[in-house]
């Protein structure tokens, strides 16, 4: 049985800190164990904010991806590849323009959320603009099942699945479609035939959504079915057309509980981050000196757990019984704020030994990482290829006799 695909990216700032890992990396880690991930480094929508400061973006990304690596993302299991490498993602974007209302861009909520808070910079830019459209190419390249993101980011996901729809809507006439989705059909087999058939009767004749989710399960599942058959059925499932881009559905990932040293949502803007890598003795200085609970202002006044910044990173690295004993002990002045943060410090160390020594080989050979991105990008290429002929063919873009 094909497995899902999963499509992320990040852009490149350089070395990750702690939220990135346990806002993003960790779950991407878990995705890859069942499904088909394409991780990719957005280097040009860094450059939709960063378009006057391009010289840094080359070291941010060998030093992100080491960090991805760190994490334990398997190039064996996982595609890493760089965006503008796989230079199909700026056409796709160019040619979803050509159909995608403006409104639908400045709808988006980030744009002007981005702008307040981006200020300083100018952003009247059509790169900025265009930012969420170059992200639904990004996606749809890929025909990816699913997108992790945080619920922030949900609008761009239907924003991308608004524009997969009018695109096939649009391009997705084909000749003879009744014919080949016979043909197409009888690749299931018999009895799979009919149920496919049964299922989009349920759906088109009495709108029943399960039969709906039933035929793609089905159709997922069909091993005998080629790319372009698979796309034909479930096109025609909704309704006459053939579905060149399929719609992802938002993953959505357990928002980031990690605190800056300050208390703080951990970010370097902010100054409060502690890096994946971070040196063990400016780890233990970080957390040692973090602020606590202003009430306890010498070791014998008791404290409350909720208003110290320090309680906030035990709810993530601590056990139960570990937490049980801090909170007893700040609430009778039983033990120290030192005390308390020992356990921490302890655990964000034991976390980061393993980044560490997961990150050592590509430190000692970068090489090694330009290898993986290189063959990730050939294989993210090779999938996009695919994708754009496709694309181009229902757009009449196609030029038989002409070399691609």
């Amino acid at each position: 049985m094909p497995r899902e695909l999963v499509v992320s990216g990040m852009r490149p700032t350089g070395a990750l800190h702690l939220g990135h890992f346990h806002g993003a990396l960790r779950n991407w880690v878990r995705l890859q164990a069942d499904h088909d991930c394409y991780f990719f480094v957005a280097d040009w929508h860094a450059l939709t904010t960063h378009y006057d400061s391009p010289d840094v973006i080359e070291a941010s990304i060998w030093e992100m991806v080491i960090d991805w690596l760190a994490a334990g993302i398997d190039p064996a299991r996982s595609t890493l590849f760089i965006q503008s490498r796989v230079p199909e993602h700026a056409e796709l974007h160019l040619l979803l323009s050509m159909s995608t209302p403006l409104g639908w861009l400045e709808r988006v909520p980030t744009y002007k959320d981005q702008q307040e808070k981006l200020a300083d910079r100018d952003l009247a830019t059509y790169g900025f603009l265009g930012y969420p459209l170059l992200q639904s190419a990004d996606i749809l390249m890929y025909r990816a099942a699913w997108v992790p993101v945080g619920e922030d980011q949900v609008p761009h996901i239907e924003l991308t699945r608004e524009v997969a729809r009018r695109f096939n809507h649009l391009f997705g006439r084909e000749p003879g479609l009744e014919d080949k989705v016979r043909e197409a059909a009888g690749r299931l087999g018999g009895k799979g035939s009919r149920r496919y058939f049964e299922l989009r009767a349920a759906f088109q004749e009495r709108g029943e959504a399960a039969a709906l989710e039933e035929a793609r399960a089905l159709l997922q599942a069909a091993g005998s079915l080629g790319q372009a058959d698979r796309e034909r059925l479930a096109g025609y499932l909704e309704g006459g057309r053939r579905q060149i881009l399929a719609e992802p559905q938002a993953l959505l990932t357990e928002a980031s509980r990690m605190p800056g040293i300050d208390g703080q949502k951990m970010s370097k803007s902010y100054g409060n981050a502690i890096a994946m890598r971070d040196d063990p003795a400016a780890v233990t200085r970080k957390i040692r000196t973090m602020p606590t609970d202003p009430a306890r202002v010498r070791r014998t006044d008791p404290g409350d757990p909720e208003r110290c910044p320090v309680w906030q990173l035990h709810q993530v690295y601590s056990s139960a019984e570990t937490r049980a004993t801090v909170a007893a002990g700040c609430r009778s002045a039983g033990i120290g704020c030192l005390d308390c943060k020992q356990p921490v410090i302890d655990a964000v160390l034991l976390e980061q030994q393993g980044f560490r020594e997961r990150a050592q080989p590509y430190l000692d050979q970068p090489a090694l990482v330009r290898d993986i991105m290189a063959d990730g990008c050939r294989k993210a290429r090779e999938a996009a290829v695919r994708t754009m002929r496709d694309v181009r063919e229902a757009m009449g873009l196609a030029y038989r006799g002409l070399p691609d």
